[in-house]
């Protein structure tokens, strides 16, 4: 007798197969990263394509890309037709390299040994107080990071192109203010500070970070020419002062909340009364709602002693260091903007 269409995801066969597919999520995370490094996704961006095809493309062996295709295809990334030809879905156009807000950097980062071994060793993380990045390589994650340079650039060419959609997402709610100058702090290559001065055109802005991120900042161009420059420094020492509004993009949730009460201290320092800070960060929801942030929580746990955090907790950091949170916006992308400001 067919089964029925109707049955029932607690029958224990169910049960089984789905706790043992969730066990072996590392495989797909493998095969995707497969699909990245041999750029399957800008093989397929003129139409689909068989797996001898892209074989021949990609000098891999067929049958094997064949299986890697299908188990991708399974959870929606490429589509198989009737014909055995694969082609892009909505999820794989972002694998391509010659998209805007390609996450292909992003999804080499992820799925690099720098977080799957840190992943591996999540029990120890919760066994022991610290992540287990520290245990594994020898250094913190951003120390190991200024020690070799060619793992640093893999981080930051991820951490950019993960952080472009949510660039626009953030410019596009925030009302940035039309005049005055905003100060990214620990901003990377300045995704958000350009699309903040891209749409208010008197915005100044300073983009301050570390030397290597700042190397290869994304604010050269005619559009915004003598509105910005950039500053190397240490957050935990302290900030440039006098913007009107500061922004932490992805970057609390690196650090434990002692840390993060130093660099909202150096904030503080830095801002005038009324100023406004903005904290750019995943905001988790009760309960068993489904979050990306939930995700990423356990990944800061493991990898930087990090972690996502709710609202209230925000609130208890920002009014430990002189900040009222005011409000919470959600945006199009997975993280939200905390405004706080200085009392």
């Amino acid at each position: 007798m067919a089964a029925s269409p109707h049955r029932s995801n607690d029958q224990p066969h169910d049960i089984a197969a789905h706790l043992m597919d969730q066990a072996l999520g590392h495989l797909f995370s493998a095969a995707l990263r497969t699909a990245a490094q041999h750029r399957i996704a800008d093989h397929l961006s003129g139409g689909p394509r068989t797996a001898e095809q892209l074989a021949a493309a990609t000098d891999t062996h067929a049958p094997h890309l064949r299986r890697v295709l299908r188990c991708l295809a399974a959870r929606g990334i490429f589509r198989e037709d009737a014909t055995g030809a694969y082609g892009l879905t909505p999820s794989a156009q972002p694998l391509r390299t010659d998209v805007p807000d390609s996450l292909h950097p992003a999804v080499l980062m992820m799925t690099d040994e720098l977080f799957l071994r840190t992943s591996a060793a999540m029990p120890d993380a919760v066994e022991r107080d610290g992540a287990s990045f520290e245990r594994i390589f020898g250094a913190p994650l951003f120390a190991y990071l200024q020690s070799n340079p060619v793992v640093r650039r893999l981080f930051d060419d991820g951490m950019a192109s993960l952080s472009a959609p949510v660039d626009e997402a953030v410019a596009e709610v925030y009302p940035f203010p039309e005049s005055g100058t905003v100060v990214d702090v620990g901003g990377g290559r300045g995704g958000l500070l350009r699309a903040a001065l891209r749409r208010r055109p008197e915005l100044t802005g300073v983009l301050f970070d570390q030397p290597p991120p700042l190397a290869h900042h994304l604010l050269d161009g005619d559009e915004l020419k003598g509105r910005w420059r950039t500053e190397a420094g240490d957050f935990f020492v302290s900030v440039p002062e006098g913007g009107d509004v500061y922004v932490l993009k992805h970057v609390l949730h690196d650090w434990s909340d002692g840390d993060c009460r130093r660099i909202l201290r150096s904030c503080r320092t830095a801002m005038a009364a009324g100023t406004r800070l903005l904290i750019i960060d995943s905001v988790l929801p009760p309960g068993n709602t489904p979050h990306f942030g939930k995700t990423l929580d356990v990944a800061m746990m493991a990898t930087v002693d990090g972690q996502e955090r709710t609202a209230e907790e925000f609130a208890t950091l920002l009014s430990a260091e002189g900040f009222r949170l005011t409000r919470v916006l959600p945006t199009s992308a997975f993280p939200s903007i905390v405004e706080a400001v200085a009392e």
